[in-house]
């Protein structure tokens, strides 16, 4: 499939870029984009959530009462789980969630959510560029051609510049990234995918 690339005033160039079809034209696979999503997601937890059980509260051990005669049910320390300010029963502890995923797995995972966005039309194939120095209103100017002002936009470079960047950090609900940190999660996530013309290459070298 071809794509016509634009110039980032929003205007269409007399050029088109023919689209690989095994990249973003393949039978999409819902399953591997559910594992690569969860994968990713799980990447993104600390895992430093951590409660205090029976043995690491602060407090005596004594026994509060007497075994028989009070009517009431036993008690032992007062740090049983049973009492305010207790211990919590299997209660939250230091862990790593993340877990490995096939390369094919998540190279289809890519695959099939390039080939959603391209379905849905929802790709814009951008001229490359780059900004002499950091500025977020060069940026916001690129979003209202385009009219997506506001919207989820995620911009895929063939390599990282910094200048685009720091343009771009502060606008809500737009990212920057590279092909080499391209994931499944921000491609879905966004509501418009722009490949600069460069990034294309990079991409088929990659997923092919």
């Amino acid at each position: 499939m071809e794509l016509v690339v634009h110039k980032i005033s929003g205007e269409a160039t007399a050029r088109k870029v023919q689209l690989n079809e095994n990249i973003f034209g393949v039978e999409p696979n819902d399953h591997a984009i559910y594992l690569d999503t969860k994968q990713y997601l799980a990447n993104q937890r600390q895992g430093t959530h951590k409660s205090k059980e029976k043995g690491e509260i602060t407090g005596s051990t004594r026994k509060l009462k007497k075994q028989k005669g009070t009517g009431t049910a036993r008690a032992g320390s007062i740090k049983s789980p049973l009492f305010k300010g207790g211990g919590r029963v299997f209660g939250p502890q230091p862990r790593d969630y993340s877990f490995k995923l096939n390369k094919k797995v998540k190279q289809l995972a890519r695959k099939s959510a390039l080939t959603y966005k391209l379905n849905d039309q929802e790709i814009v194939v951008l001229e490359d560029f780059t900004f002499e120095g950091p500025k977020t209103k060069n940026f916001v100017q690129i979003l209202e051609s385009f009219k997506v002002n506001g919207g989820k936009n995620l911009f895929v470079f063939p390599a990282a510049d910094a200048n685009v960047v720091l343009s771009a950090r502060n606008i809500q609900r737009t990212k920057v990234t590279t092909v080499q940190n391209l994931n499944t999660y921000d491609i879905l996530n966004a509501k418009k995918l722009f490949v600069l013309e460069g990034s294309l290459k990079t991409i088929e070298e990659l997923l092919a």
